[in-house]
């Protein structure tokens, strides 16, 4: 009986001593552990996601205090962070596994992995040298997505280029101007960053009224239009906070500028301003408030206002 458990236990030895069991065994271990690792990320994103979603608010508008509004809003940015995140944690964890694995089946095949090992080594430093501008592009397009510098859509100035990013690499991001012309530009390039599409914006409009009308009645108007456009469902999207009577921007000859701000979704401010133009408008006429006639020359085919010096 000793002897059959003995010889039982010297076949299992020699089934697990033969090489193409032990590399069987190391690829296994390799694609479980990639697995349960891929699994963890996986379920780290999903948690992380949901809190944050928890966390948002179901109506954006409600602050009126611009860091709150600033914390609820960037909420929502965290949800592309964690994804890019969880994206580079699974493809660094894939790599360490992978990597460690090819070298213990080269290790049991009968391989030296110490001179090779070296020789990596040796060849890591010497392309390192010669790959500074490579590996300062990748360390910068990993922190740009650690710290949510910006992402895809947002509307950003990095200096060489100003445009919608269309693509965020680790070595490269690239953007499209106004024009339709398509930067790419390297992240280890990168010196500053200001992003137009985070959190929120102001929209900013400068109307003129006649130099003596009662401002007073001018800022009922202002702060009722306001009111009306904020509970208005079509500027739902738009608008983050009430348009609001900022105060006197310019008195220039008879008219009087009054500064109208209005916090708005990042990729609005344009269009805002212009709804608010019109509403304020009418509004106005409702009112009999007076905005007066700017006098302004227009040019000739000379590119000259008329009546100037050089046409006489």
């Amino acid at each position: 009986m000793f002897h059959n458990e003995k010889s039982l236990a010297e076949t299992l030895n020699g089934y697990l001593g033969a090489v193409p069991i032990q590399i069987i065994l190391i690829l296994v271990i390799a694609i479980i552990l990639n697995t349960a690792v891929k699994i963890s990320i996986s379920r780290f994103v999903k948690g992380a996601i949901k809190r944050t979603n928890d966390k948002a608010p179901q109506y954006k508008r409600i602050a009126d205090n611009t860091v709150e509004l600033s914390a609820m809003v960037m909420q929502q940015r965290t949800v592309q962070r964690v994804k890019a995140i969880g994206q580079l944690l699974s493809s660094a964890s894939a790599l360490i596994i992978w990597t460690v694995a090819i070298m213990s089946v080269l290790s049991i095949l009968g391989f030296n992995v110490g001179p090779l090992l070296a020789s990596a080594g040796v060849a890591g430093v010497a392309l390192g040298f010669g790959a500074q501008t490579l590996i300062k592009d990748f360390l910068a397009g990993i922190f740009i997505i650690l710290e949510d510098q910006y992402g895809v859509g947002d509307v950003v100035d990095l200096g060489p280029a100003i445009g919608t990013v269309e693509e965020v690499d680790l070595r490269v991001t690239r953007l499209r101007d106004m024009g339709g012309v398509v930067w790419y530009v390297r992240n280890g390039e990168i010196l500053r960053v200001a992003n137009r599409s985070q959190g929120w914006t102001v929209a900013t409009v400068d109307v003129p009224v006649a130099y003596d009308e009662d401002l007073e009645k001018v800022r009922v108007v202002i702060d009722r239009v306001g009111k009306e456009m904020l509970d208005d469902p079509a500027f739902a999207g738009m608008l983050l906070g009430a348009p609001q009577y900022a105060g006197v921007e310019q008195v220039a000859g008879d008219a009087i500028f009054v500064r109208i701000v209005a916090k708005t979704a990042p990729d609005q401010p344009t269009q805002t301003a212009r709804e608010i133009r019109e509403k304020i408008k009418g509004a106005f006429d409702k009112a009999g408030i007076r905005v007066p006639v700017l006098a302004r020359p227009f040019p000739t085919s000379s590119g000259m206002p008329p009546n100037s010096p050089t046409q006489r």
